[in-house]
């Protein structure tokens, strides 16, 4: 496949070593510097765009490339109030072109296993009310977004399944208590916290606390090669596609 790279920081250049390892070409590397050769993309340079950058951007970024029918691997997070859009655009195509958009707030497959023990464990933990519930996120201070996509992604998935909680709330800073409970957080509200630190790839954790214990579930990435891995074969997973992809479509996930 012939590969695009919209967005060439520290995950585009982890997604070019493993297409390239995987025998696929790079039709093109735009960053901040060079954004003016997107103009340069088409079908016959390019099979599938691989974009990671940020929330400002993403929306605009991937409208371009589908506008001029290529299909787009998205892993930019924090434009989710325009993500609908671009799911209409792609779903409104009714040309033979095989348009295809996939999104994953995270493309590791540990990741996407962990999303799957969060709702099991929602389901059975909703009827144990004097646990609190929060969310923990941990990512590098260059992370542009707050919460995290996936911890986001968490937060939807445990509201899936657990029947009493409505919303997520981003909240400044965890108490040093055990009790995760903050007085200021409804009762039918998940609060996700949201820290920064020097070189952590992202480390989740949900909690559900009491006086007597705490049951914790974590997932720590270690390297960005897990979620560079689930990204080119998410373009592979795209050819020959038209329509609106996600990692259970992927994974093959009821």
């Amino acid at each position: 496949m012939k590969i695009a790279l919209l967005g060439y920081g520290k995950m585009g250049k982890e997604i070019e070593k493993i297409a390239l390892q995987k025998g696929h070409s790079i039709s093109f590397k735009i960053d901040r510097e060079n954004k003016s050769e997107l103009e340069k993309l088409s079908l016959q340079n390019t099979d599938v765009v691989i974009e990671f950058t940020s929330p400002q951007s993403a929306f605009e970024n991937v409208k371009l490339c589908l506008e001029k029918g290529i299909s787009v691997v998205c892993g930019s997070t924090g434009w989710n109030e325009k993500k609908q859009e671009i799911e209409k655009m792609v779903l409104s195509n009714t040309g033979s072109e095989k348009l295809a958009f996939f999104w994953a707030s995270n493309f590791s497959v540990g990741v996407n296993i962990f999303l799957e023990i969060n709702a099991f464990a929602a389901k059975l933990m909703q009827n144990y009310t004097h646990y609190d519930l929060d969310i923990t996120e941990i990512h590098h201070t260059e992370k542009k977004d707050a919460p995290s996509g996936t911890a986001i992604t968490i937060a939807d998935t445990i509201l899936e399944n657990y029947d009493s909680k409505q919303n997520w709330q981003l909240v400044e800073k965890k108490s040093t208590q055990n009790n995760s409970s903050d007085n200021t957080i409804n009762a039918t509200t998940i609060p996700i916290f949201a820290e920064r630190k020097e070189d952590v790839k992202g480390t989740h954790t949900t909690a559900y606390s009491s006086n007597e214990d705490e049951i914790l579930l974590t997932h720590n990435a270690y390297s960005r090669e897990g979620f560079a891995k689930g990204a080119v074969l998410a373009a592979e997973f795209l050819q020959n596609k038209k329509g609106v992809f996600g990692m259970k479509d992927l994974l093959k996930i009821d």
